[in-house]
């Protein structure tokens, strides 16, 4: 009997998907922006942008933020860390909780990280050997750094070095990196931008670090939230959301950026009703959650707009 194309379509489709909730897909905007923004720099400076590299850039980011959630899932699991987490908010804090509602096994998400982890990684040497070294050492802090957030040895998460690597991870390198892969050399101006996007990402990291403040503590788990305790810490979001936008009128004063990056100045109200929230409810997780969507569509939507600026400066400049 003939096989039912369709049924192996649906199978597929619903693995497809099952994977993509595990590794908490919503989230890859974290390197989905930063490839766009450098994407767009390079754009600026060439007046083409070179598809296939970006593309390939894109997927191999892609890749490694999947190996780190998973394997943040899978050593979280271990710690005891997710389980005793009762206040979670869904999907923005508290990992996939897919072990946690028995969907899958602990070595199945760790089987996938690695995969993840190997695949994205192997894309990534083939653009090192086509575009140059540069690339190699931005791909393994990068690659290395996000795996071991929270797995063994380097725990980076538990040791209060997470905050760093987040900002390096999905900020600082993936801009610079996109940006050689286009051009094969580096720019003040890939630099600059890279700043922005790098606060805005480690300030979701820092905002979801507060539902979790209680789990995290009692498995020590001192990320610099636990450290500072949830008030205080309050101080140093609202500084990061700040600065990520006030950075952008200095760098474009210095000739760094074009005019026209100061468009990411237009959700600065956003910042402000995250800031609010945050001050307001530091200790309320159940209504922390504006906060924590704002940060996020604060990220996405400084980062387009820091993108756009780039795109449509030659155009303004040849007007």
């Amino acid at each position: 009997m003939a096989s039912d194309p369709t049924s192996k379509q649906d199978i597929l489709t619903s693995t497809i998907g099952f994977w993509l909730r595990a590794s908490r897909f919503q989230f890859f905007t974290a390197s989905v922006v930063p490839v766009i923004v450098g994407g767009a720099i390079a754009y600026w400076k060439t007046g083409t942008v070179l598809w296939g590299y970006w593309l390939a850039t894109l997927v191999a980011l892609v890749l490694l933020h999947a190996a780190a959630n998973l394997a943040n899932d899978y050593y979280d699991h271990l710690s005891r860390n997710d389980e005793i987490n009762v206040e979670f908010i869904s999907p923005f804090t508290g990992g996939s909780r897919f072990i946690q509602q028995q969907l899958t096994s602990p070595v199945s998400i760790l089987i996938a990280a690695l995969a993840c982890l190997a695949a994205g990684s192997g894309i990534g040497l083939i653009l090192v050997w086509l575009r140059g070294w540069p690339i190699l050492a931005l791909g393994v802090v990068g690659g290395l750094s996000g795996f071991f957030y929270t797995a063994n040895p380097l725990r980076l998460g538990y040791r209060g070095l997470g905050e760093i690597f987040i900002f390096l991870d999905f900020g600082i390198l993936p801009v610079l990196g996109t940006y050689y892969v286009q051009t094969q050399q580096f720019s003040v101006a890939a630099g600059a931008a890279s700043i922005p996007v790098a606060l805005l990402i480690a300030a979701v990291l820092w905002i979801n670090q507060f539902p979790d403040y209680n789990a995290d503590r009692a498995v020590d788990k001192k990320h610099w939230v636990v450290r500072l305790g949830r008030r205080r810490a309050c101080y140093v979001y609202a500084v990061e959301l700040l600065l990520a936008l006030l950075l952008v009128p200095v760098f474009v004063a210095l000739d760094w950026l074009p005019l026209l990056t100061l468009l990411a100045l237009l959700p600065l109200p956003l910042a402000i009703s995250a800031m609010r929230t945050a001050f307001r409810h530091y200790d309320q997780p159940d209504k922390l959650l504006p906060a924590n969507v704002g940060t996020i569509a604060l990220h996405l939507t400084v980062g387009l707009l820091l993108a756009l600026g780039f795109v449509l400066a030659p155009m303004c400049s040849a007007l």
